[in-house]
């Protein structure tokens, strides 16, 4: 199983933020991504529909022999992470607001959390918000219609500016000094986020511990891959692939795009 892809999926694009992480860290593994833009965005579904949406794409990962499961998506964690652990005998690694660090680093005991409803309401998160932000102030705003945009290739807007504006400000107003980026789309809008929060705000995102996670478990289960020889990597989608290829346009790591109904 050591020479297989590691297989990553999301609701859509945004877990490319994920692979992009993955791919750097672990340059001699295969990846295998799926976009599933068609049921975009997850965080607006039921939980029911969430773990049968992730559900289908760890089966069409399975089908394409991957070693390894790598959910990048918050909503998709938080909804169904332990009925895909519980059903497949691989290592599944999910992905959760980075609410730890934030906690931990804050100084004005404010911050920020910027998420789905999917991701918010879910069991997992309050009790992982819970664990960690005792004495400190939670601010938490669901980004309605911002996957949505970023998945219509809309993210260097006005539109897109005056949306994020109006979910940051009541933060600002709180005085936060950390703000957490709870959905893998959200680091397209790091940019734009920069424009909008002052200096004193320090913005988190759970890319690169998720990488070093992957790393980890890799190795736990005997699974890196032993031979010295750049990745390949190959990105599907089931939505607008010209999009899919635009955003990955800025990334310096080969790899292909293709079409696939799933």
């Amino acid at each position: 199983m050591q020479n297989q892809p590691i297989g990553i999926f999301d609701s859509g694009i945004g877990g490319t933020t994920i692979w992009k992480e993955i791919s750097s860290l672990l340059p001699y593994e295969d990846t295998i991504f799926l976009a599933d833009s068609k049921y975009a965005p997850y965080g607006k579904r039921s939980k029911e529909d969430i773990i049968t949406l992730s559900v289908k794409n760890t089966e069409k990962l399975l089908a394409l022999n991957c070693k390894i499961i790598v959910v990048a998506c918050n909503t998709a964690t938080t909804n169904a992470i332990k009925v895909l652990r519980s059903a497949y005998n691989i290592p599944i690694i999910g992905i959760e607001p980075a609410i730890k660090p934030a906690a931990i680093q804050t100084k004005t005991k404010k911050i920020g959390i910027l998420a789905t409803k999917g991701t918010l309401s879910s069991e997992l998160f309050i009790k992982t918000s819970d664990l960690y932000t005792q004495n400190i102030e939670v601010i938490e705003v669901i980004g309605t219609g911002l996957v949505e945009l970023i998945e219509k290739g809309k993210v260097d807007t006005d539109e897109m500016y005056m949306l994020l504006y109006s979910y940051i400000a009541p933060m600002l107003d709180k005085n936060i000094d950390h703000l957490v980026l709870g959905c893998t789309h959200y680091p397209y809008l790091t940019p734009i986020l920069k424009k909008i929060l002052s200096n004193q705000v320090t913005i988190i995102d759970s890319g690169k511990a998720i990488a070093r996670q992957t790393k980890t478990v890799l190795i736990e289960n005997n699974l890196l891959n032993p031979k010295f020889k750049i990745g390949q990597h190959i990105l599907y989608t089931n939505g607008n692939i010209n999009l899919l290829k635009d955003i990955l346009s800025k990334i310096p790591v080969a790899h292909i795009v293709k079409t696939l109904d799933f």
